[in-house]
């Protein structure tokens, strides 16, 4: 029997989209990341192109959860375009956008394959976007790869990733939002159907099949410590070092 692992990404930028029944000029976004907008990341980052199915399927074989921890807003922006080759006005579209949302999202499955798509978020064949190639992620996804765990032990103990202003204007909720596919043995009585089981994704026919998803609530971790990559972050600190050496 081969051994199974969890590997775990943050995902947080200014803007993200996880769009799951966009049709023609409103693109909408999911309240949280989407498991085909996930693996279409992990896809991108081991180079997987668009169309190659066969390298696709052992992906969307991986049992996906997410957990929400910190919700973000959602905002609507209005967008305009031109066909490339004649230059025609394209329809207005409406695309809605999650502002300073922080999501931890978990795939779990076969361990030589997880260690694989480790690997290649630290050297991305292509750069890794958050929904859409407009919304790239503020840092680096990867949170770690784990052995001997599960799903939903992964999202249970992974520290809370809400970003330092946002710790200090709130206090921590009592409990996080985690949605996550059922297992094989689970009863799906209470479990919601999304059409968001990645197929295909070529451009010329994108295919997407029905996956069960349980919502569920666990207590809210402790915040990463100060030691860490993502609480030491912080994209002004240039500006005050310039600051203090012209003082």
């Amino acid at each position: 029997m081969s051994r199974t692992g969890v590997l775990v990404l943050r995902l947080a930028g200014p803007l993200q989209s996880w769009g799951a029944s966009s049709r023609f000029t409103r693109r909408t976004t999911e309240s949280a990341p989407t498991k085909s907008g996930v693996v279409g990341l992990l896809a991108g980052a081991v180079g997987i192109e668009r169309g190659d199915d066969t390298r696709l399927a052992p992906l969307a074989a991986l049992r996906f959860g997410v957990r929400i921890d910190q919700p973000g807003t959602r905002v609507r922006d209005f967008h305009t375009a031109h066909h490339g080759v004649t230059g025609a006005s394209m329809p207005l579209s409406e695309r809605f956008y999650l502002a300073d949302a922080v999501f931890v999202a978990a795939v779990e499955g076969d361990h030589a394959l997880l260690t694989g798509l480790h690997d290649a978020l630290r050297a991305p064949v292509y750069p890794p976007y958050l929904g859409r190639r407009s919304c790239p992620p503020s840092e680096p996804v990867d949170l770690g790869r784990y052995e001997n765990t599960t799903l939903e032990d992964a999202l249970t103990s992974a520290p809370w990733q809400a970003s330092a202003w946002y710790r200090t204007r709130h206090r921590p909720p009592q409990n996080l939002t985690v949605l996550r596919e059922t297992t094989a043995t689970e009863s799906a009585e209470s479990a919601d159907v999304l059409r968001d089981q990645p197929v295909s994704f070529d451009a010329a026919h994108r295919r997407h099949a029905l996956r069960t998803v349980v919502t569920t609530a666990i207590p809210t971790p402790l915040p990463a410590g100060d030691g860490s990559p993502h609480s030491a972050h912080d994209p002004f600190a240039a500006l005050d070092v310039l600051e203090n050496e012209s003082a």
